[in-house]
């Protein structure tokens, strides 16, 4: 099975973990695989590598980065037979949460080493031609997107501040939404249109928004200040935001989003300028993607089986012994000892 490692050296983790190019040569290697890798030099260059994958009629293409990586080298495969498999290592990792992929990269590669894994069939938004398969977003949400993605360090920390920053300055929209046989007219603080959940971080803004329903689920927040803030805050972490009064949810297959003048959104975290009017619709099960045996995405690809890359691949049961054959010589056994590598590139 020809493969693909598309590898984002500026996300994240992968700036300050080194060792994970070698760790994926190292498993390419070790398991035989009929795979290459290769690594982005700039915005966008995902997407043309992961073309370039599949016109090389790779069956597996598999993004090592954050979400913006994740979404430029998803946004190739949609309607392809090739499967997206993803190593997560950016600050949020919406979409492998979701999904329930491992967060370790270490482990994220063993998944996709096990006769375990299978390929899922999801959905794709779109909005305004802008791909996403997370969740996008606009007022105060494209907002922190595009003073997030100006800084050189990301994490949960970092958000929190850029976001009490932009909260301090942000002057709420009013807009006109239709969808869901509604038209609503309301001041908004953030309308959310999402695929799966959450953002990232466990942050859910759509609870029990599923990726293969074939809908999308929008969620508009009223106008708020820093007292009715908070308890939305708690409720976003804690998966009872819709319950909120302050709350309007809406699930279709489309939606139209008017606001007065033209403005930023943000599809996966990646920010765009657009007018006045945003379009949102969904492709249903467009995208094939390697997910753990027990993920919440559960209509499989038509005719997959197991999603193991072929080769002298362990059992799942054997998770440790799958790390320690993958980085033996790179990272000598540090995924089965605590404190190692895969520990320290999951701390933020």
């Amino acid at each position: 099975m020809k493969t693909r490692f598309i590898f984002n050296p500026h996300s994240g983790r992968n700036r300050r973990n080194p060792w994970l190019v070698a760790a994926i040569q190292d498993f390419i290697d070790r398991q035989r695989l009929d795979a290459s890798l290769v690594s982005t030099s700039a915005p966008g260059h995902a997407t043309r590598l992961a073309r370039e994958a599949v016109d090389d009629d790779c069956a597996r293409v598999i993004a090592v980065g954050g979400d913006g990586t994740m979404n430029e080298v998803a946004q190739a495969l949609v309607g392809t037979s090739a499967a997206l498999g993803l190593v997560p290592c950016g600050s949020g990792n919406g979409l492998a949460l979701h999904l329930g992929i491992p967060t370790s990269p270490l482990k994220a590669l063993a998944l996709l080493a096990s006769p375990a894994g299978r390929v899922a069939a999801i959905d794709t938004g779109s909005a305004n031609g802008h791909p996403f398969f997370n969740a996008m977003g606009l007022g105060f949400d494209a907002e922190i997107s595009r003073r997030f993605n100006l800084l050189s360090r990301r994490g949960l920390p970092a958000y929190a501040v850029t976001g009490y920053a932009a909260f301090r300055s942000h002057q709420p929209e009013t807009c006109v939404i239709v969808g869901a046989g509604r038209r609503e007219e309301l001041p908004f603080f953030v309308i959310a249109v999402a695929n799966s959940d959450q953002y990232g971080n466990h942050a859910f803004i759509a609870p029990g928004a599923r990726v293969d329903d074939g809908q999308l689920d929008l969620v508009a927040v009223r106008p708020v200040n820093f007292l009715t803030a908070l308890p939305l805050l708690v409720r976003l972490f804690t998966g009872t935001l819709d319950r909120s009064p302050r709350v309007l949810r809406l699930r279709d297959r489309r939606f139209s989003i008017e606001r007065k003048a033209p403005g930023f959104i943000h599809t996966d975290g990646e920010t765009h300028a657009t007018g006045s009017t945003v379009t949102v619709t969904v492709l249903p099960r467009s995208l094939h993607i390697v997910v753990p045996p027990h993920s919440r995405a559960t209509l499989s690809a038509s005719g997959s089986s197991a999603a193991g890359l072929p080769g002298p691949a362990p059992a799942a049961s054997a998770e440790c012994h799958v790390l320690r054959d993958i980085t033996s010589e790179t990272i000598r056994g540090s995924s089965c000892r605590r404190g190692g590598p895969d520990a320290a590139a999951t701390t933020s």
